[in-house]
This record gives C-alpha cells, structure tokens and sequence, in this order.
C-alpha cells in the first residue's frame, strides 16, 4: 500500500521528502485541501475504491492513509 501512495506523490510532484507512516500530509507534503482531495482520489482509481467521506476526514498522515485504504479495500473484495 505504501508504494501505491508513494508512487501516486511521485506522479503529483508532492514526494519532496522521504515518506513514512509518520509523514504529515499537510505539513510534510504541504500538500494543500484540493491536491489532497485530487491525490486520494487517484489512489481511488488506482485501487478501484472509494473511500467515504468520514474517512478522509480523519487523514492527516501517510498511516492515516493506509489505515483508510486497508479498510476501503477490503470493503470492496
């Protein structure tokens, strides 16, 4: 899942420093609400999930992130 995430920064231009579960998406990516929304929804599609909205509310960090994916994948298997 890491490297789903990671590549998807890559493709954004936002993986300018080293990504780990601890990596802030706000702070450490600066990445801003529309480039989040756009990144989490790449990863949507790269994964063939969707994620709730509650969800994303409660990202604020790459584990964040991964947590929520985990969850949204194994929903849609």
């Amino acid at each position: 899942m890491l490297h789903e995430i990671t590549s998807a920064l890559e493709e954004l231009g936002k993986r300018t420093v080293p990504v780990t579960m601890e990596t802030s998406l706000l702070h450490d990516l600066s990445l801003d609400s529309v480039t989040a929304l756009d990144f989490i929804m790449q990863l949507e599609t790269r994964l063939d999930i969707i994620i709730p909205m509650d969800g994303m509310a409660e990202i604020e960090t790459i584990g964040d992130l991964v947590g929520v994916l985990t969850r949204s994948t194994s929903k849609a298997g």
